[in-house]
């Protein structure tokens, strides 16, 4: 027979900061070897098995191997959504070096968040696309009417497989670096996979920032008008919870 919840025991693994930096870093959906974890929490290659072995046995991290190569990842994307949830709550971590300052400038302007794009750039094609009543704001997320999916086929989404008895329904996410709406669920990665194989954005491959292609600006600026910058969002967005 089971009990309540322990929510303590989750609380106590993201106590710390060398195991929360790990899961930051697969925080974007890719799956990262151990020196690479160990590099990007800055602490020793064995300091960093003991923490893994940790976030593995709670259900955290699963495991993935290839030939002699072990890569971890994210086992749920609940623990990326809990992370950006606590994000709003935390307080911002000193920089002490220009690496960091570009790295900080860079997550915050484009980053993915699991398995879609967050930051500006997610946060400002959000706001593109409603105000190009390709997707209509609801209180709790977002619809497409008719108008919206002749425009998305044309893209080169198809919305259909989104689909449930004729209605589509996309969940939104309160970006935690600009305290504003994007969207989120399946179709805002099937979004994000599409601008990757356009070639208009690209991975870093050293964090879980995006960056924008040459091809990108020109293209994201003629289908979507965006400039790189946000407008003014309405009040509500600006105290929403996500």
């Amino acid at each position: 027979m089971h009990g309540d919840i322990n929510i303590a025991s989750v609380a106590a693994l993201l106590a710390d900061q060398t195991r929360v930096n790990m899961l930051i870093a697969l925080s974007d959906g890719r799956a990262l070897p151990a020196g690479e974890l160990a590099r990007r929490a800055r602490v020793a290659s064995s300091t960093a098995s003991n923490h893994l072995t940790k976030l593995m046995e709670s259900g955290l991290l699963v495991v993935e191997e290839q030939g002699r190569h072990r890569y971890f990842r994210i086992a749920n994307p609940l623990v990326v959504q809990a992370l950006e949830t606590l994000a709003p709550l935390a307080p911002t971590v000193p920089v002490r070096s220009l690496r960091e300052a570009e790295s900080s400038k860079a997550i915050r302007s484009a980053r993915m968040c699991y398995n879609h794009l967050a930051g500006i750039l997610g946060v400002g094609l959000t706001q593109a696309l409603v105000e190009r009543e390709v997707l209509v704001a609801l209180d709790e997320g977002y619809t497409v009417n008719e108008v919206g999916k002749q425009w998305l086929q044309r893209f080169g989404i198809d919305t259909k497989r989104f689909e449930k008895r004729g209605y589509i329904f996309i969940p939104h996410h309160i970006d935690w670096s600009e305290r504003r709406r994007h969207i989120g669920g399946a179709f805002a990665a099937a979004f994000a996979q599409h601008l990757f194989a356009l070639e208009w954005i690209k991975r870093s491959p050293s964090s879980r920032a995006v960056h924008i292609t040459e091809r990108g600006h020109e293209a994201l600026s003629q289908q979507f008008g965006w400039n790189g910058e946000l407008h003014e969002p309405a009040p509500a967005l600006a105290i929403s919870a996500w």
